[in-house]
């Protein structure tokens, strides 16, 4: 059972609540190397990241601010960044500061390193893990996996269907299921369009001659594309004025599985600036071998081999 999980998810569980309740609850966690989290409410003029705990104030001084730090490979904006959010941590010991009041040493760079030695070096390619989206960028997304440690997911592995940026399909602080591409040393890969269904598990979801919702990604001189869902997209013909990221209603013309197409007529297509909607997941655990996207009478072959 997963005891690693993204920063932030812990915070407000039974569990965190009950092992930072009182001095003695924090203390039985630091003997037992339970990781604990809380909010960072202050880096110091120094960089030590202090924390706000239920039963007493905390300190993470900035070499046990994240693994890394110490060597000169992760920059202390990693610290910087953390305050007003949680954290995830070891309590290595208590001290008492010059006013007399006791407070706990803790480290967020060993919580970081039991999570690398008890789960992270047990996952292998393929392997469905649970992620939070920290940071967007215009070639991927950057996902917490355990405990702060980074992984990147590719903008090409968010989706089957292509999007211009990842915020099209992701928001800082989403929690989403991706499956691990590649683990080489420190650096973590992820994808999540193995996750999303299949071409026909998607086209199973509409029927031809149906009027549906979906969200326009591709404007060409011979047609637009419509998105019905992340995994899925038709082709409509060409109509000006439409613009990529609009709303669109499409009228569903053929379902054409040998061919792998979907043929639409453009209803209409209105600006929307909602938040990305929800992820549907097809899978959300366990591991994959190899995932065949393509319909089985198909012929481009379009899939995924996890070595």
């Amino acid at each position: 059972m997963n005891e690693f999980y993204p920063e932030g998810v812990l915070l407000n569980t039974a569990a965190n609540r009950r092992r930072t309740q009182t001095a003695s609850a924090l203390a039985e966690a630091a003997i037992e190397g339970q990781v604990v989290e809380a909010r960072a409410v202050l880096c110091d003029n120094e960089h030590n990241l202090h924390v706000d705990l239920p039963c007493m104030q905390g300190v993470i001084p900035r070499e046990e601010g994240a693994v890394g730090i110490l060597e000169g490979t992760t920059r202390d904006i990693a610290l910087i960044s953390r305050v007003s959010k949680p954290v995830s941590f070891l309590v290595t010991g208590f001290e008492y500061t010059e006013d007399g009041k006791r407070r706990a040493v803790c480290s967020r760079r060993a919580a970081q390193e039991k999570c690398r030695q008890e789960y992270i070096t047990a996952r292998r390619p393929g392997d469905v893990v649970e992620a939070r989206v920290t940071r967007l960028e215009s070639f991927g997304a950057f996902c917490d996996i355990g405990c702060g440690i980074p992984a990147l997911l590719p903008i090409a592995s968010i989706s089957v269907s292509r999007i211009a940026h990842p915020a099209d399909r992701l928001y800082v602080g989403m929690d989403i299921y991706a499956v691990i591409t590649s683990i080489e040393e420190n650096r973590i890969c992820l994808s999540q369009r193995e996750l999303l269904g299949t071409w026909e598990e998607n086209a199973a979801l509409f029927e031809q001659g149906e009027t549906v919702a979906g969200i326009v990604r591709s404007v060409e001189d011979y047609g637009i594309f419509v998105e019905l869902t992340p995994n899925l997209a038709g082709l409509a013909e060409p109509r000006a004025g439409v613009r990529v990221g609009q709303h669109a209603g499409v009228y569903i013309k053929n379902i054409l599985a040998d061919k792998m197409k979907l043929k639409l007529v453009l209803i209409d297509a209105e600006d929307s600036h909602e938040l990305p909607p929800p992820i549907q997941y097809f899978i959300t655990e366990g591991h994959i071998d190899r995932w065949v996207y393509s319909p089985p009478n198909c012929g481009k072959v379009i899939e995924t081999v996890f070595e």
